[in-house]
């Protein structure tokens, strides 16, 4: 077996990785990262590292992983990434380098077929709809003929459909190793292989269960791991607060009077007190639903507490699932799945009543209202602390890396987030031509970005940008709201001007389709909010302008936001500075870097957001965006691509 005697050589023009995959190129910033990673393995330290797009920041974690001999979990953001590590970068590396690592990739329990609810979806044919009922063979199929029972391998079925929460199992309602099917499990041969593999790719929610020992499937292989990498690390704030926090919805307690009901319906009909309990359930839940008039309503616990009827709808709403509990309890006995029943509500019990009288100082309690649910939720005020806890529980190296961590080449903000005080930190610019390649459009004599006026007016700017580059365009907004309106907008307009460009909408259908549509019509404009400011990969010219609408603040009336911006004050330091400034250039960077995606991609970018010429802190904006040249002129962009369309 020949190993490559150093990085150089494995990156090096005619070297390892040049010889096996097609269209590598040698660029010094990834090397140097991956020298940088490979020095933070072998002395176990944490490196928080930031690389341009186009740096190859994949392979920069990569290779030094792979060589360096230990047993190593790589987490990724969203599914996406984690498929294409697993399907084609892990194994085109691990052949290039020639070593005989082993790879396994272990998804959250949602994502395999589970026989024990197949079989009972079979059982008593109960259907949200006909396609349901015509994807359940499909998938019977599925699971005798696949090894993994991993979704996403059958296309066939859309990841989307409500068939699937019938045929897959959750960690309430998982009956473990009282199942009849435990040795067959898709789940646990996952966890078995996860278990035995050198690497294993994981997910950032995955991860954080396990870290919270909860039963997600990890919970062996953090404590063997010399080597924990963390791709697309922006993410691991939001998602650290979601573990490390307490939160419980009334869809959980639905789900549960629902799984109840087909007990009864099916190995319980002798017990009508069970028949009896589960609509009070229901009813108690939909009646503190319509305690919250607005869908999308985020509010604090002391607002949420001073609504009419909220005590009585939340004290009714105990006592109906206390009185289940009571009636599961006589009838745990008789089989595991009412058994496992009982004990699930006695956890959403002790959850409800937590969360009422939460006592924790670093915990902001609030609650957020959906069309058919209201969630409960105990976000700490900082995960730094609790994280810290993992970094220091036994020598490991932690690497976590992005495109998008710093603002400015200065870190220091998501340090303060994770805790990563003792982290050494490397920045690696993009190899792109920015200067060439972009255009940054600032256009002036915008309104007040809080005023009535503004949405109508990014309309207005959007409409000659997207003449300009003939359609090919992404409009990115902050809100749903802005989008539905910049989208109705836009719509009118391209009918009045007799603009032919396919208009799409985020939510008209999964991202997956949305962006397919996108690719194929080759001049399509697609109006998004948040699931289209990152992890987009368009490239080539069927995207060539992305407009953003507004600098992406979170929103000040945020319950978790106003809180933490309340504690920074009272410590002196300048919440606005320290935390909303960053967390919005992120996210600015994020957006931005849809945009280039390679060394011939060429394109626009448009922030019509008028602070990010009039404020102080506008400067430090753009100034941690890509190197773009910069114009407050339309016809410097209506120039831009006229000379890119002669190329």
């Amino acid at each position: 077996m020949s190993v490559p005697s150093s990085l150089h050589d494995v990156f090096k023009t005619g070297g390892a990785l040049a010889q096996a995959i097609e269209g590598f190129s040698e660029r010094t910033q990834q090397l140097e990262m991956a020298l940088a990673i490979e020095s933070a393995i072998q002395e176990n330290k944490q490196l928080v590292a930031e690389a341009g797009t186009g740096t190859g920041k994949t392979f920069a974690y990569l290779v030094p992983a792979l060589l360096s001999g230990g047993k190593v979990i790589i987490s990724t953001g969203t599914k996406t990434l984690q498929d294409q590590l697993f399907n084609r970068d892990l194994p085109n590396v691990r052949d290039a380098l020639k070593v005989p690592v082993t790879v396994s990739m272990l998804k959250g329990r949602a994502n395999y077929v589970c026989h024990y609810h197949l079989a009972r979806a079979s059982q008593e044919g109960r259907f949200a709809s006909r396609e349901d009922a015509q994807y359940l063979p499909i998938i019977q199929s599925f699971a005798e003929n696949s090894p993994t029972g991993d979704k996403a391998e059958l296309t066939t079925v859309p990841e989307n459909a409500t068939v699937w929460q019938q045929v897959t199992s959750t960690r309430d309602n998982c009956l473990g190793q009282e199942c009849q099917y435990y040795k067959e499990c898709f789940v646990m041969e996952a966890r078995k292989q996860a278990l035995a593999a050198d690497v294993v790719v994981v997910n950032h929610h995955l991860f954080f269960a396990d870290v919270m020992l909860r039963d997600e499937g990890v919970a062996e292989l953090l404590p063997s791991a010399n080597t924990v990498i963390f791709d697309e690390a922006h993410q691991l704030p939001e998602v650290a607060g979601l573990f490390f926090g307490e939160d419980i919805s009334t869809s959980q307690l639905m789900e549960l009077a629902r799984d109840c009901m087909m007990l009864y319906l099916s190995i319980a009909k002798d017990c009508a007190a069970l028949g009896d309990a589960v609509p009070v359930l229901e009813k108690a839940c939909k009646d503190f639903r319509l305690v919250f008039q607005y869908e999308g309503s985020r509010m604090p616990v002391q607002k949420a507490l001073a609504l009419k009827k909220f005590e009585t709808a939340f004290s009714d709403m105990q006592a109906a699932l206390r009185q289940l509990n009571a009636v599961l309890d006589t009838q745990a006995a008789r089989d595991p799945a009412l058994e496992k029943c009982w004990q699930r509500g006695e956890a959403l019990l002790a959850q409800l009543e937590s969360w009422l009288k939460a006592s924790n100082t670093n915990l902001v309690r609030w609650v957020e209202v959906f069309t058919q649910s209201v969630q409960l939720h105990a976000t700490p005020l900082s995960v730094a602390e609790s994280f810290g806890k993992q970094l220091n529980a036994q020598p490991r190296a932690w690497i976590f890396t992005s495109a998008t961590l710093a603002v400015k080449s200065d870190f220091s903000h998501y340090i303060a987030q994770m805790g990563l005080h003792d982290a050494a930190t490397g920045f690696w610019e993009s190899p792109f031509d920015y200067g060439n390649q972009a255009l940054l459009y600032a256009p002036a004599n915008m309104p007040d970005p809080n005023s009535s006026a503004y949405t109508a007016a990014v309309a207005a700017v959007s409409l000659p940008v997207i003449q300009a580059s003939r359609g090919r365009a992404f409009v990115l907004c902050t809100s749903l709201k802005a989008m539905r309106e910049v989208h109705a907008l836009l719509k009118e307009a391209f009918a009045e001007q007799g603009m032919e460009y396919p208009l799409l909408m985020q939510g008209e259908s999964t991202r997956t389709e949305l962006l397919d549509r996108f690719r194929t019509h080759g001049n399509a404009v697609l109006v998004g909010s948040q699931s289209f400011w990152e992890g987009v990969d368009v490239r080539g010219e069927a995207l060539s302008a992305v407009i953003i609408d507004k600098l992406p603040f979170a929103p000040p009336d945020d319950p978790v936001l106003s809180a933490r911006i309340d504690k920074m004050n009272e410590e002196g330091k300048n919440a606005f500075m320290e935390y909303q400034l960053p967390y919005s250039v992120i996210t600015l960077k994020q957006g931005a870097g849809r945009l280039i995606r390679d060394e011939q991609d060429r394109g626009v970018l448009v922030i019509c957001d008028p602070r990010l010429i009039t404020k102080p802190y506008g400067r430090r904006i753009w100034q941690s965006l890509p190197p773009f040249k910069r114009t407050k002129e339309l016809a410097d962009v209506e120039a831009f691509f006229t000379e890119s369309d002669s190329q």
